[in-house]
């Protein structure tokens, strides 16, 4: 070992132990990994570490300054629920945030209210963040999990976390959150469980290579129940080559399809699957991907298993050969037509807002330029061109929101949204194709 990589190796740990600063994040590009030793390496992953809490601390109260801002008051006569925000209030920090960051709404949301119950309740567990003694996973968790209690009780469970998260990892400091949550409000668990229990739901989330995640959230007790069905009827295959994952896995699937279709006298549960596919990989010709409506892109085998299935019902969608966008001519109609509606659902797939991703099935058809009652041929017009599908909370903000613009290229699909600080943020429709 050379004597400069000895010095280096030597300031490097006494750095790790001391807190983040904007002088020590100025000297980072010195910890150059070839002139450490595997030790020394250890010692500046750690301080790089450190120096990502202080500035996610930073993060933390620019957030918190962003959220605190007071927005204009809405017109006069306009009110109500915003799925969830009251339009008096005008809070739109959620949608800019979501954008400059490239977040989705609730993952921006979800910042601003961690930011917001630090930096209001949680000043010790900030301080420790902004010295980088812990991780932002564990500040959010404490912020997160204390929420439900009243700020003494909030301020009582980070008194007796304090000098324990330095040296937890995120998951030990989560489990000591929810004990000392416990502790505190036994009465408010029980309530917050029969709560929980009201909103259990089923969830399915996209997975990579043509997979995804498929579960509901229930019960714990139910669950425990469920996976020991699920693994005795996987165990009743035998050995047949498949693993005991891949036995679980289609296990459940033939509970829930197979078994219920026949217990019912369906010979198979019915379902809708909507796949957008090229002709040529529809022929075996080519292996390009299709797309699962709700999913994105799939395998050409996928696609032609749901498309060749029993029953699949086919409908003929045409794209522009140059953009890949997809076109159609409708009549002018006041309200869309069913095959209108079908059109600007299948060529947007989503909310025509930056940040969101609600399947475009479940949003408003929106009249980018509004829709004239009194003198319709003036323009606004209900065609594809002219209508996005917008989420009931960003449609309200298109329509009664003064700040937030917006504007659609009827060649490329891209709507342009104009924020209130002046910013610009592009929403592009999907592309066959790409």
């Amino acid at each position: 070992m050379s004597t400069s990589t000895v010095a280096l190796d030597s300031w490097v740990a006494l750095l790790r132990e001391q807190a983040p600063s904007g002088e020590s994040a100025a000297s980072l590009d010195e910890l150059r990994s070839e002139w450490l030793s595997p030790r020394g390496r250890i010692d500046a992953l750690a301080v790089v570490e450190r120096h990502l809490s202080w500035l996610q601390a930073k993060q933390v109260e620019l957030l918190a300054a962003i959220g605190a801002h007071a927005d204009a008051p809405p017109p006069d006569g306009v009110g109500g629920d915003l799925d969830g925000l009251f339009l008096g209030e005008w809070d739109c920090a959620v949608e800019e945030v979501a954008c400059a960051l490239k977040l989705a709404g609730s993952t921006a949301a979800q910042r601003l209210e961690t930011a917001r119950l630090l930096s209001a309740r949680h000043p010790v567990t900030l301080g420790l963040l902004r010295d980088g003694e812990i991780s932002y996973q564990q500040a959010r968790t404490v912020a997160e999990q204390c929420a439900v209690l009243a700020v003494d009780a909030a301020g009582r469970v980070e008194e007796a976390l304090v000098e324990k998260m330095p040296q937890q990892a995120a998951g030990q400091t989560r489990a000591a959150v929810r004990r000392q949550v416990h502790r505190m409000d036994p009465a408010g668990a029980e309530a917050r469980h029969q709560q929980r229990v009201r909103e259990r739901k089923l969830l399915s989330y996209p997975q990579d290579d043509g997979m995804a995640l498929f579960g509901a959230v229930l019960p714990a007790q139910r669950a425990a129940v469920m996976e020991q069905v699920v693994e005795a009827y996987a165990v009743g295959y035998g050995d047949d080559g498949r693993t005991l994952d891949q036995k679980r896995a289609d296990a459940l699937y033939d509970l829930v399809v197979e078994r219920a279709g026949t217990e019912a006298g369906l010979g198979g549960a019915s379902a809708v699957v909507q796949v957008t596919v090229p002709l040529d990989v529809l022929m075996g010709l080519d292996d390009g991907p299709g797309e699962l409506k709700g999913y994105g892109p799939i395998a050409a085998s996928q696609v032609r298993e749901v498309t060749f299935a029993a029953g699949s019902v086919w409908r003929r969608l045409l794209v522009q050969p140059e953009s890949g966008l997809l076109v159609k001519v409708d009549p002018l109609t006041y309200r869309p037509t069913a095959d209108t509606v079908r059109h600007v659902v299948a060529r947007d797939q989503y909310c025509a807002f930056p940040s969101c991703r609600m399947p475009a099935r479940h949003c408003d058809l929106d009249h980018v330029r509004p829709f004239d009652h009194e003198r319709p041929e003036r323009g606004g017009s209900t065609t594809p061109s002219n209508l996005q599908p917008l989420c009931r909370r960003h449609h309200r903000l298109k329509t009664h929101h003064p700040g937030w613009r917006v504007a659609r290229d009827p060649h490329s699909g891209a709507a342009v949204w104009t924020a209130p600080t002046g910013h610009r943020y592009v929403n592009r429709p999907p592309v066959r194709g790409e």
